[in-house]
């Protein structure tokens, strides 16, 4: 039996990350990015936090928070942002930064210094890092960048490991030879992956390319599982027939293998570049669905790897002896004693994927400004280095989230070595 005082894997891991100064500090780092990003609204935006108009009060921001949730449709000035600067007030509080990032000063355009003059109107807020060509609030441009840096970071990192745990864990526990399908499956689910590409991508390409996309992509995501389930369905059904019994073993680590090896035998940034190009308005969710689903390779051999190592230990002969199916030893027992090295990957991931949207919309590949405010659309506006607030600031931001995730995957690398948590 356990002693209830000896401490878990995992608090050994959590003990020995905090004894690591620069990756503590790092975490602390994170969850403060990841507060801002909460609030975003209520730090930098139009919308007053509490405005009282004629003698009636109200909290516009919670309905603002409710739009930018999608859980609530704009109505009124809603559909116009600005119209919060023009209002008279009886009494309004309104955000630190009382701008937000698309908002357009129209008398401070053409790259506005921090320190050199602007143009204010009375009650006006100063410009505290500037403006950029189009009257912009460079600082507001940073806070919502970190929303859209640690949404395309954590996202398509989540998709990338869901990704890799499965393939990695189909190569490292079934190997070449634990796997035998009926035949009239493969076939089905070859021929349901054609179809599923062709309607929920091919057929629907002018829906994709229109500028508010984000919706029919999720649409099309849907019908590809909605495909690819029918057809499992219909080859459940025909699993019955005798005739359609008949199953063949397959080499399931050699195939995701030699998939890891093409995929990583191409250039990355590459790869991103080519997919990206298939969508002609450059949204937030079609690159973070690219970055995270040719993110997975690295991840899917670090967890085969740790796969082939446990397949063969006890605890897993034991399940399979007590008549265990192979998903849930799978996925209930190996995986918990294999996800050790998956976690610092993502953390590397993270940071990764944040470079990338970064690079992506720099180069005019990725998110455009005109759609959303990033980091890298920043950079990009720059006109020369005399504007030089619009390569420091967002440089900076970049710089300091990039090591942010570097250094708690550094701490993680530390904290996870199992041979330091042997005493």
């Amino acid at each position: 039996m356990k002693n209830p005082s000896t401490p878990s894997y995992w608090s050994l891991v959590w003990q020995r990350f905090q004894k690591n100064r620069g990756a503590k500090w790092s975490f602390r780092v994170f969850i403060a990015l990841l507060w801002i990003a909460l609030l975003n609204p209520f730090i930098a935006g139009d919308v007053p936090i509490f405005t009282k108009i004629k003698g009636e009060s109200s909290f516009p921001i919670f309905k603002q928070y409710l739009i930018d949730l999608g859980l609530t449709a704009k109505t009124g000035k809603y559909l116009d942002p600005s119209s919060w600067h023009e209002t008279q007030y009886d009494q309004a509080i309104f955000p630190i930064i009382p701008y937000s990032a698309n908002y357009r000063d129209t008398d401070n355009i053409h790259f506005k210094s921090p320190f050199g003059p602007q143009t204010m109107k009375r009650g006006q807020a100063w410009h505290w890092l500037g403006t950029d060509k189009l009257g912009k609030d460079v600082a507001a441009g940073i806070i919502g960048g970190i929303r859209v840096a640690l949404k395309v970071g954590l996202i398509s990192m989540l998709i990338a490991t869901l990704i890799g745990l499965f393939m990695g864990g189909l190569a490292g526990y079934f190997g070449d030879d634990g796997l035998r399908l009926p035949i009239v499956t493969i076939a089905l689910n070859l021929i349901a992956l054609f179809f599923a590409i062709h309607f929920a991508f091919i057929s629907r390409s002018y829906q994709l390319s229109l500028k508010d996309a984000d919706g029919e992509l999720l649409k099309s995501c849907l019908i590809f599982i909605i495909t690819i389930a029918c057809f499992n369905v219909l080859a459940k059904l025909l699993l019955y027939l005798p005739a359609f019994k008949k199953a063949i073993t397959l080499p399931l680590d050699m195939l995701v293998m030699r998939l890891i090896e093409v995929l990583n035998a191409v250039p990355g940034l590459l790869l991103i570049i080519a997919f990206s190009a298939i969508f002609s308005t450059k949204t937030l969710w079609p690159i973070i669905l690219i970055i995270g689903f040719l993110s997975w390779t690295g991840i899917a051999r670090f967890f085969r790897g740790e796969l082939l190592k446990v397949r063969n230990m006890e605890f897993i002969q034991a399940s399979r002896a007590l008549g265990y199916s192979d998903w849930r030893i799978l996925f209930k027992h190996a995986l918990p004693n294999a996800i050790g090295p998956v976690i610092i990957l993502v953390a590397f991931g993270i940071a990764s994927a944040i470079l990338t949207e970064a690079a992506l919309s720099f180069l005019g590949i990725g998110i455009t400004e005109d759609i959303q405010v990033t980091w890298g659309t920043m950079l990009k506006v720059r006109s020369n280095g005399a504007n030089w607030w619009m390569s420091i600031f967002p440089g900076l931001a970049i710089f300091v989230t990039i090591l942010t995730f570097n250094l708690i995957g550094e701490g993680l690398k530390d904290a996870i070595d199992a041979k330091d948590l042997v005493d």
